[in-house]
């Protein structure tokens, strides 16, 4: 049953389009610097996440696991982040913790990547044995914990019973037992700063915001469950940069943003790296890419939108992607009312500079 519905996600993610929910990254504007004042070849993308340093802060973000096809991909998609020096997660292992034969469909981005950042990745309600497993399947140096209740309620075969009771407390017990730092990650419908403070102080190292505006799995499910009971929540949950905006005016020592979530291209990286994200994360363009041309395809997509960053960040004048947190930002649209009734200051966003 588990296969068939990884499958049955690796082969609708192919096809289904994103959204209809927008990222709104399109409602953010960076104010043009038409005095930059450096040279193109001085631009640095390397970044550090959770104490290792990378080249870009780009990451192959959770896809599949447990069949066939995703033994293929996650082989495909770690000798690409060796090549390209980025981190990158693995799918939900529980399919592997319920039947051992199956975790070479994810160990296999070990033996890829042997000296690669890895990121494990099991559901919040986990219990701790499982997490600690799932981090030495595949040698993880982090831990993703997922939440995905709106998924998890239209999953088929899920419509009279679904639980999510005790996933705070649980959470806080995987953490403090966790040998590597742990990510907690929505998978597609945002995060709002009431929970991010809960997460915080039970223990997440970094949060990945997931918002909307990319792989939409109440849509997946619904398709999947072939009823039409799910179409009046196509545009549930926050967007990015709506999620990200929500943490950009709260301070979480020593936490990490992820961004992810309809990140399709370097300029909506840099406006998510802009908003307080260390790392943008993909994955459903990356399926794609690799049902139309394979490892080849994946490895340029990434680096089309390492390029796109860099000449962002060339017109902004900042060499290194952390000087894009500091450089104002303009708010509009659906978006900034958003973040404006949520008390973010937008006039503080819009006026700040980097030599403050």
């Amino acid at each position: 049953m588990r296969q068939k519905r990884k499958l049955d996600h690796l082969n609708l993610a192919r096809f289904v389009k994103d959204g209809p929910g927008s990222s709104g990254f399109e409602d953010v504007s960076f104010i043009h610097n038409c005095l930059p004042e450096l040279d193109s070849s001085r631009i640095s993308t390397a970044t550090s996440f959770l104490g290792r340093k990378f080249a870009a802060p780009l990451m192959i973000n959770a896809v599949s696991g447990g069949v066939k096809e995703a033994e293929v991909l996650n082989r495909i998609f770690a000798r690409v982040s060796r090549k390209l020096e980025i981190p990158m997660a693995v799918g939900s292992q529980t399919a592997a913790l319920e039947h051992p034969a199956l975790r070479y469909t994810y160990s296999v981005a070990r033996e890829e990547n042997p000296e690669g950042f890895l990121v494990a990745n099991i559901s919040a309600g986990a219990a701790v044995e499982q997490a600690l497993e799932a981090v030495q399947m595949i040698g993880a140096d982090a831990l993703q914990l997922h939440l995905n209740a709106p998924q998890e309620i239209f999953m088929p075969g899920n419509e009279k019973e679904t639980s999510f009771g005790g996933f705070l407390a649980n959470i806080a017990e995987v953490a403090g037992a966790s040998p590597v730092p742990v990510i907690i990650k929505e998978v597609g419908f945002g995060m709002a700063r009431e929970q991010a403070k809960l997460l915080v102080k039970a223990g997440a190292a970094a949060l990945d915001v997931g918002g909307s505006g990319g792989t939409n799995f109440i849509r997946i499910e619904g398709l999947r469950g072939k009823n039409k009971m799910y179409q009046p929540f196509l545009k549930w949950g926050l967007s990015s940069a709506i999620a990200l905006g929500e943490m950009a005016e709260e301070y979480f020592p020593g936490v990490q943003l992820v961004a992810t979530g309809g990140i399709r291209h370097g300029l909506d990286a840099a406006k998510a790296l802009a908003l307080g994200a260390s790392m943008v994360g993909m994955a459903g363009p990356l399926v794609r890419c690799y049902y139309k041309g394979g490892e080849t395809e994946v490895e340029n997509f990434l680096v089309s939108i390492k390029q796109q960053l860099q000449r962002t960040m060339f017109i902004l004048g900042a060499l290194e992607p952390a000087r894009l947190s500091s450089l104002p930002l303009v708010i509009r649209g659906e978006t900034g009312r958003w973040l404006e009734l949520r008390g973010v200051d937008l006039h503080g966003l819009a006026v700040r500079s980097a030599d403050q």
